[in-house]
C-alpha cells in the first residue's frame, strides 16, 4: 500500500494530480500539483523515461539515469516532502516503502509573470528601465549581472503560515554592518502572518512604528536603486511574487532621491533634487497658508495683490477653509478616479475633468481662480517625490495643516511643524534615526544629501549607516593637464 496520509489535504484538490504511470501491476506513484509543473516537460520527459525503464528499476535512485533533468533527490522527511511539492515538485514513491520519496524538480516558474520589466512607476529619461518582476529568481539574476560577486549573499528566508513564501535577504559581505543584517533577518524570522502578497504588507509588519503616516523603509522597483543601496551598506529585500523590493535602514532623504540624479551631471542633479524638496515643502503649505492669510492675517497681503483677491472672492459665500478642503478632496477624487480606471481613459478623466470641475466651481462660486491655482500647483508638487508612499503621505499631511490653520491662523501652522518635526525626529529606521545626518548632525555627510556634488567627493559610504568598508571607490586624482 502507498502511504497517502502525507497527501491527506491535497488528494481534496481537483489539481492534485495521483497516478501509476504505467498501470496498476507496476507499484510506482507519481503525484504532483499540475498548476505548479511544467506539463510539457511531465509528459516529454519524465513520464517517458519511466514508462521505457519501468522494469529496470529496482530503487527510487535509478530513476535518475533515465529522467533528464538536474535537481532530483531522494528523501525521507515527509515535512519537506509536501514542502517541495507545493513548490512545483513531482513525488515518486515505490508500494510498501513509506521512508523514500524521490522529488523531482518541474516547476513551472515562469507561467502567469509578465515578459515586460520596464519601470512604470518610477520612470527615468536617462538611465536603464529595467525593474523587478513577480518572479524572485529573475529579480535575483538582475541583481547578479549587477554585481558580478560572491560577496553578494542572499539569504532566503520563509514567511506566511499558509503561502510559505519565499523571501530572500539581499547584503554585500564586508561592506554592510552585520548589525542591520541581523535586525532585518530577526524581524523577517518573527513575521507570523497567514500570507504575503506583497513586500508592501512586509513594510508594514516590519516597520519600528506604525502609528506613523511616513513610510520607515524605501520600497522600489528599481534593480540600479537596489543595487545602489546594497553599495552603500544597506540592505534589501526580495519577496516572491512582488516587483517590488525593499531597503533599509532609510532615512527621509532617501525618498527625495531619485536614480535619475546620478545619471545627470552634479549641477544638474542637484538642482533638481532642491526644486523637489522645495516642492514637497509648497505642497504641505500652501493651501493651509491661504487659509491662515485669509482668515487672520489680512495685513501681511501687499495692497498690489489685494485688489485681485477681493474680486476673485467677492462672490464666493463660503469661508476660505471650505473652499479649500472641497478643491483638495475634488482633486484626490479626481487622482483617485484616474488611478482606478484604464490608463487611456484615466489620462483623459484627469485632463479633462480637472479642467471641466475647475472651471465649473470658479464660475459657481465655489471658489476663486487664486485658491484653484494654489490647489492645483500643491498637487502637483506632491508627485514632485520619485516614491510613490511619501506622495501620498504629503498629500495627507495638508489636511490636518488645513484645519490647523483655520483654527488659530499662524499659531496653528507653527504648532503644526513643531508637531511634524518632533514626530520626523522620534522615528527610527530598522534602528537607525530617520532625520540622521542632520538629527543626531553628522558632519561630512552632506556631499549626498540636499545636494549632489561630483563622484570626486562621493567615494565615500554614509558612515552613519556604519559600513565594514568606508570607501566605495578612489577618485582619479590625476589632473587634466597630465593626460
Amino acid at each position: 500500500m502507498f502511504n497517502n496520509e502525507i497527501f491527506r489535504q491535497a488528494i481534496k484538490s481537483v489539481d492534485f494530480l495521483q497516478f501509476h504511470p504505467v498501470d496498476e501491476s507496476k507499484p510506482l506513484q507519481i503525484s504532483y500539483y499540475s498548476c505548479l509543473v511544467d506539463a510539457e516537460k511531465v509528459n516529454q520527459y519524465l513520464l517517458p523515461g519511466i514508462q521505457e525503464n519501468i522494469d529496470r528499476l529496482g530503487q527510487l535512485s535509478d530513476i535518475k539515469g533515465f529522467i533528464p533533468f538536474d535537481e532530483v533527490t531522494v528523501i525521507a522527511d515527509t515535512v519537506e516532502v509536501v514542502d517541495k511539492l507545493m513548490k512545483g515538485y513531482v513525488i515518486i514513491q515505490f508500494e510498501g516503502d513509506d521512508l523514500h520519496y524521490l522529488l523531482v524538480n518541474v516547476n513551472h516558474a515562469s507561467m502567469g509573470h509578465r515578459k515586460s520589466n520596464e519601470t512604470e512607476n518610477e520612470f527615468s529619461v536617462i538611465g536603464p528601465k529595467v525593474g523587478f518582476v513577480e518572479n524572485i529568481e529573475v529579480n535575483i539574476h538582475l541583481m547578479r549581472q549587477q554585481i558580478n560577486t560572491p560577496a553578494l549573499i542572499l539569504e532566503q528566508i520563509t514567511v506566511g503560515a499558509l503561502s510559505n513564501t519565499k523571501v530572500v535577504l539581499a547584503y554585500i559581505d564586508g561592506v554592510t554592518n552585520p548589525r542591520h543584517i541581523e535586525t532585518m533577518r530577526q524581524r523577517l524570522q518573527a513575521i507570523d502572518f497567514d500570507v504575503v502578497f506583497d513586500s508592501s504588507q512586509l513594510t508594514q509588519i516590519i516597520a519600528d512604528h506604525t502609528k506613523t503616516p511616513f513610510p520607515l523603509l524605501v520600497t522600489t522597483e528599481r534593480v540600479d536603486r537596489v543595487i545602489f543601496a546594497i553599495l552603500s551598506g544597506q540592505v534589501a529585500v526580495l519577496s516572491d511574487g512582488s516587483p517590488y523590493a525593499i531597503t533599509a535602514p532609510s532615512t527621509l532623504l532617501d525618498f527625495f532621491v531619485s536614480a535619475e540624479d546620478y545619471y545627470l551631471p552634479w549641477i544638474l542633479a542637484s538642482f533638481f533634487r532642491v526644486i523637489r524638496i522645495m516642492g514637497v515643502i509648497f505642497s504641505i503649505i500652501a493651501s493651509p497658508l491661504y487659509v491662515s492669510i485669509l482668515t487672520y492675517h489680512f495685513e501681511v497681503i501687499p495692497e498690489s495683490l489685494l485688489q485681485p483677491l477681493i474680486n476673485s472672492r467677492i462672490h464666493v459665500p463660503f469661508p476660505p477653509v471650505m473652499e479649500v478642503i472641497f478643491l483638495e478632496i475634488t482633486i484626490e477624487l479626481l487622482r483617485e478616479a484616474g488611478a482606478r480606471l484604464p490608463s487611456k481613459i484615466g489620462q483623459t478623466l484627469g485632463i479633462v475633468g480637472g479642467i471641466v470641475i475647475g472651471q465649473a466651481s470658479v464660475q459657481a462660486a465655489f471658489t476663486s481662480n487664486i485658491l484653484l491655482i494654489i490647489v492645483a500647483l500643491s498637487a502637483l508638487a506632491s508627485f514632485t517625490t520619485p516614491i510613490f508612499n511619501m506622495a501620498n503621505t504629503i498629500r495627507l499631511l495638508r489636511f490636518p495643516f488645513i484645519l490647523l490653520a483655520a483654527f488659530w491662523g499662524g499659531l496653528g501652522l507653527i504648532v503644526g511643524l513643531v508637531v511634524l518635526l518632533g514626530h520626523l525626529m522620534r522615528l527610527k529606521s530598522l534602528g537607525m534615526p530617520y532625520l540622521v545626518p542632520f538629527f543626531p548632525f553628522r558632519t561630512g555627510h552632506t556631499a549626498d544629501s540636499f545636494i549632489r556634488l561630483s563622484y570626486k567627493h562621493t567615494a565615500n559610504r554614509s558612515q552613519f549607516l556604519k559600513p565594514l568598508s568606508k570607501k566605495r571607490y578612489t577618485p582619479d586624482k590625476e589632473s587634466i593637464e597630465n593626460d
